[in-house]
């Protein structure tokens, strides 16, 4: 499956906690989405699914994303179909490993293109 991942205005990747989410862009935005923190070793922190914009504004408050904010934490997210964000999630989480987040669906895996 081809997502459409998104960047920020001025094509550059989103920073998590600035991010406007109270954008017209994610009122009904629901797909799944990937965040990642920058520094010497970028490492993907977490992968999801659901509404953007619900899911985004959680992790701004979680403390197991937070601890990676001095290494400046990203986010991308793609529009996918209600039926398939199980296995694309499950797909994101076996290639990408994330840091945090331990339970992912038990789905079989959806290949998608990766953000980068």
């Amino acid at each position: 499956m081809q997502l459409n991942w998104i960047k920020c205005q001025g094509d550059v990747w989103g920073n998590l906690n600035t991010v406007n989410l109270a954008h017209a862009h994610f009122d009904s935005m629901s797909g799944v989405y990937v965040i990642w923190h920058g520094g010497g070793t970028p490492r993907t922190v977490r992968v999801g699914q659901g509404n953007i914009r619900d899911r985004l504004t959680a992790h701004r408050s979680d403390p197991d994303v937070q601890k990676y904010v001095g290494q400046t934490l990203y986010v991308t997210w793609a529009s996918v179909p209600e039926a398939s964000r199980d296995g694309v999630e499950a797909y994101l989480a076996d290639i990408l490993k994330p840091l945090e987040g331990q339970r992912f669906p038990n789905s079989t895996p959806i290949a998608v293109n990766l953000p980068w």
